[in-house]
């Protein structure tokens, strides 16, 4: 049986990563894959290029817009096949993020929580309602700023 080609055609990395053609021909227009042309002018990719359609995926998957994705790829070092230890310094940037976000999380739900739990919505005391109200000390009503 004949080892497969370094090389693979724009279907074969579809079907092989999971995504469909528009999606790697998305990928490669926001410069997150790379694809070489022949003489024909068809694509051909590096099949390095499934590990890193599968950590673009992965990475979407848990919320990472693609421009951070692609910053974040753009970051790691270039000339060589990318390694266990790029997609380790990957996963501890974008674990950080994570953790940042379920804290956010945690304290928007558990300020909701009490928040409808008590059933006032009050508009001076409420944290969710209005947050960033710096004329509520002045009382209800309108205020005029100058």
């Amino acid at each position: 049986m004949p080892l497969p080609a370094a090389n693979l055609s724009v279907g074969d990395v579809a079907r092989r990563a999971g995504v469909p053609v528009s999606t790697l021909h998305f990928y490669e227009a926001q410069g997150l894959i790379e694809s070489e042309r022949t003489g024909g002018n068809q694509r051909r990719y590096h099949r390095s290029v499934l590990r890193l359609i599968a950590v673009i995926k992965v990475a979407q998957r848990v919320g990472i817009p693609l421009a951070q994705i692609k910053e974040h790829l753009a970051g790691l070092p270039t000339g060589h096949l990318r390694i266990a230890s790029d997609w380790s310094s990957l996963s501890s940037l974008w674990r950080a993020e994570l953790d940042q976000r379920i804290e956010k999380l945690t304290h928007l739900r558990d300020q909701m929580a009490s928040c409808i739990g008590c059933g006032c919505l009050s508009l001076a005391d409420c944290p969710l309602r209005n947050p960033q109200d710096i004329a509520a000390s002045g009382g209800a009503g309108a205020r005029a700023f100058e």
